[in-house]
């Protein structure tokens, strides 16, 4: 069960390896300045995080958890969680794999090569990459690493609403969470529990947590767009899945043009450089899909920054 106490378990874990994760900042600023009604918001800088973003947290701890055979760790990954994996293996001094979709961006596979991973480009989608990926755990017996459905990944990136709990003094009234696999908001919303709001965010084009509390239960999806290579889990996680029945209030879909939209802004605006699936926050936000009351504190992660800078100007 991943609750408040399985998280504080993974925060003594991690601070057993020190010097490899970063205390993001967490930047707070008045509604007005984003354009937004309500009394402050919150944006926890996870882009700063070791690999880029917040998946470093979990990866970590996945590898701390687990006896590492000398065949290493192995992961499918959009990019992000095979960096975060690439450089906690990189860290702990083993081997990694990587198997990442076609639709993943060459930034990131050339992030993933700097930090000595051995990277396969296989597959349209992630869905195929991760079948590959466990096709070849089957034969090297290397240590499984999931992007966002595992109890060990799901509580590291619980860590994050721990740290931005204590860095607050308290919690926001609202947490906007990204939604790909469901990983963060997993962790977010265990840790949250009932004392905030957690409202999830999907691209338009990769609805899963949407469409499965559509249809009762986890459903595939068809995913693509703006986003796909962060979001672009086919099915929500079984973990991220059981804790949204309990404590995810709201699944709200954004267009592909709000995301890129909110995107240049942090740019142009707070020279925050971030890639499209770490902007669906200000996005709710700006386009008023989220509507926050006028005393509201409201916080977005911005939970990513691989991607190629060139795509700002």
């Amino acid at each position: 069960m991943i609750d408040r106490a399985a998280i504080a378990a993974a925060r003594q874990k991690l601070l057993t390896h020190p010097g490899f994760l970063r205390t993001t900042p967490l930047m707070r600023l008045p509604g007005a300045a984003l354009g937004v009604a309500c009394a402050e918001v919150w944006l926890k800088l996870e882009q700063t995080q070791v690999g880029g973003s917040f998946k470093a947290r979990g990866m970590l701890y996945r590898l701390l958890a687990n006896p590492v055979p000398d065949s290493g760790v192995i992961i499918a990954s959009g990019g992000n969680a095979g960096i975060a994996v690439a450089a906690a293996a990189q860290a702990l001094g083993v081997r990694c794999e990587v198997f990442v979709p076609e639709v993943s961006p060459e930034a990131k596979r050339a992030r993933l090569r700097a930090l000595g991973a051995e990277v396969v480009v296989t597959g349209a989608a992630y869905s195929q990459a991760f079948e590959a990926c466990v096709e070849r755990q089957k034969a090297t017996g290397a240590l499984q690493a999931h992007a966002y459905d595992q109890p060990e990944v799901v509580a590291g990136a619980g860590t994050l609403a721990l740290e931005m709990e204590e860095q607050g003094g308290r919690l926001p009234d609202t947490v906007l969470v990204s939604v790909g696999g469901g990983g963060l908001i997993g962790g977010v919303a265990a840790w949250v529990q009932s004392r905030a709001h957690v409202v999830a965010l999907e691209p338009e084009r990769a609805p899963t947590l949407h469409a499965a509390r559509a249809a009762g239960q986890p459903v595939d999806v068809e995913v693509g767009g703006l986003a796909a290579d962060s979001l672009g889990a086919r099915r929500i996680g079984s973990l991220c899945w059981d804790i949204s029945q309990r404590h995810i209030h709201d699944a709200l879909l954004l267009p592909d043009d709000a995301i890129r939209a909110a995107q240049l802004w942090l740019w142009k605006e707070l020279k925050l450089a971030v890639e499209p699936a770490a902007a669906l926050g200000l996005a709710a936000l700006q386009t008023g899909a989220y509507q926050p009351q006028p005393q509201e504190t409201v916080a977005l992660i911005l939970c990513g920054a691989n991607f190629d800078p060139a795509s700002l100007a």
